[in-house]
């Protein structure tokens, strides 16, 4: 059977990476009965069909520490930043791009795992491939503008104000996205 190789599975699974194997039969069994095909009124034999093979991967000690591997180095894919100054057309572009992705970093992060929201300055670092003293004005402004807030220990989090602006701004993200987007890695 063909694995979709970018399908994010704990995505399809709703579930954080660190999910422990209880949790990821408990989330499997109650998505594949309101998914299966049989269910007349949430039925879905395509969600069904995925949502399968995201459990048989993560399900599988062997297969789930494969994926993993994968599934890291393509988070950090989706969020490194393509543009660089020189694609740009100028620094105002540049930063808001950097701004754009951080948002949606965070933005992620809170709608997938919302009982831990925040992320470290260093994760946001590894995502958007900016160090941190390239982040250091991104990250100013977006406080300034209450787009985000710091949590314990420097976290960062997004604020509804950041929901707001990154909606706004959604479709700008998606153009500039399709034209800085690497090509898709190849299947393994």
């Amino acid at each position: 059977m063909a694995q979709n190789p970018t399908a994010d599975h704990y995505e399809i699974l709703q579930i954080s990476p660190n999910a422990e194997p209880d949790t990821v039969h408990r989330v499997y069994r109650l998505l594949a009965q309101r998914l299966h095909p049989d269910n007349g009124e949430t039925g879905n034999a395509g969600q069904f069909r995925m949502l399968t093979d995201a459990y048989q991967v993560i399900s599988d000690p062997e297969q789930r520490a494969r994926y993993d591997v994968i599934h890291t180095r393509l988070r950090q894919e989706r969020w490194r930043l393509v543009a660089s100054s020189d694609q740009a057309e100028n620094d105002f572009e540049a930063e808001h791009i950097v701004r754009l992705t951080l948002l949606e970093v965070l933005y992620t992060r809170r709608r997938i795992e919302p009982d831990t929201p925040a992320v470290s300055p260093l994760d946001l670092e590894t995502l958007i491939g900016k160090t941190r003293e390239q982040l250091h004005f991104t990250i100013w402004y977006l406080l300034q503008k209450k787009y985000v807030t710091r949590a314990d220990n420097s976290m960062m989090v997004i604020t509804a104000e950041g929901v707001e602006y990154l909606e706004g701004n959604y479709r700008d993200t998606l153009q500039r996205r399709r034209l800085t987007a690497p090509a898709p890695p190849a299947a393994v």
